[in-house]
């Protein structure tokens, strides 16, 4: 859908968005065959990852997660027991004063994650100049077309 404010997008803005969209699917592609080598499906791994990366002191709920992979609740709900029955989660009855399902990782998933992470980091390091790239020039196109505007 198109904004008030669209801008006239040139061939580098297209060459650049294609370039980043083109990077993003080759680590999405990546990311679920390292996923799938461990037995994952890659909304499982970002279900786990989801997990891991709240913040010390927090706990993941159901209804967290369902925002975290912008996936629909029963979809969750299914994912969720799936780990659960993979030996991934545990997840907690709500109790008195707390609303939701606790799921928190077992030791098999955090041993997952060590695996994944490593792997995905070594990835996105080696794909990081390609992204910045093209971030970059889109980054600077808009910048231009501000100063332009300016004038």
């Amino acid at each position: 859908m198109a904004t008030k404010h669209q801008d006239h997008l040139g061939e580098g803005d297209y060459e650049a968005l294609a370039n980043l969209r083109y990077s993003i699917r080759r680590f999405r592609q990546f990311s679920a065959k390292e996923a799938d080598k461990l037995g994952l499906s890659p909304q499982q791994h970002q279900a786990l990852l989801a997990i891991k990366g709240l913040p010390r002191g927090r706990e993941m709920t159901a209804r967290m997660l369902t925002d975290r992979l912008l996936m629909g609740r029963r979809l969750v709900e299914e994912l969720v027991q799936q780990l659960v029955d993979e030996g991934y989660v545990e997840a907690e009855a709500p109790t008195k004063g707390r609303s939701g399902q606790v799921i928190r990782l077992t030791c098999k998933a955090e041993d997952a994650l060590d695996q994944l992470a490593s792997a995905h980091l070594f990835e996105i390091r080696k794909m990081a100049p390609e992204l910045m790239q093209a971030l970059r020039i889109l980054q600077d196109r808009q910048r231009m077309q501000r100063i332009t505007w300016m004038l």
